[in-house]
């Protein structure tokens, strides 16, 4: 297992409405996420800097075929044009991110 850690603004003005989509997140979105390996899934919002943190768990064994599928569902592409725009990627992640990826620095078992 591999816990994984990413950082995205979120657009001030879509506070209320990214809250709202994601207590009722698609199913079919959440079931992609699952049969790619995806667990314990959370993401957090810090304002007012307007900071969101995503934590979850992977537990497959290769990552980038899993993350391919995910990006190849349409339900999910459906759902990225819809909080994609909501929210503000960091000047400094890398070419073709849009969550920056953090390092771990520490874990408590």
């Amino acid at each position: 297992m591999k816990r994984m850690g990413q950082v995205i603004g979120l657009k001030p003005e879509h506070t209320a409405e990214y809250k709202r989509l994601h207590a009722e997140v698609w199913p079919d979105v959440l079931a992609r996420l699952r049969q790619s390996n995806i667990t314990n899934y959370s993401i957090f919002l810090r304002e007012p800097e307007m900071l969101m943190f995503s934590y979850w768990e992977y537990t497959g064994t290769d990552f980038e075929a899993d993350s391919a599928a995910i990006a190849a569902d349409p339900v999910t592409r459906d759902w990225w044009k819809i909080c994609g725009p909501m929210q503000s990627p960091l000047d400094s992640r890398s070419e073709g991110e849009w969550w920056a990826p953090m390092e771990e620095v520490f874990h408590l078992p």
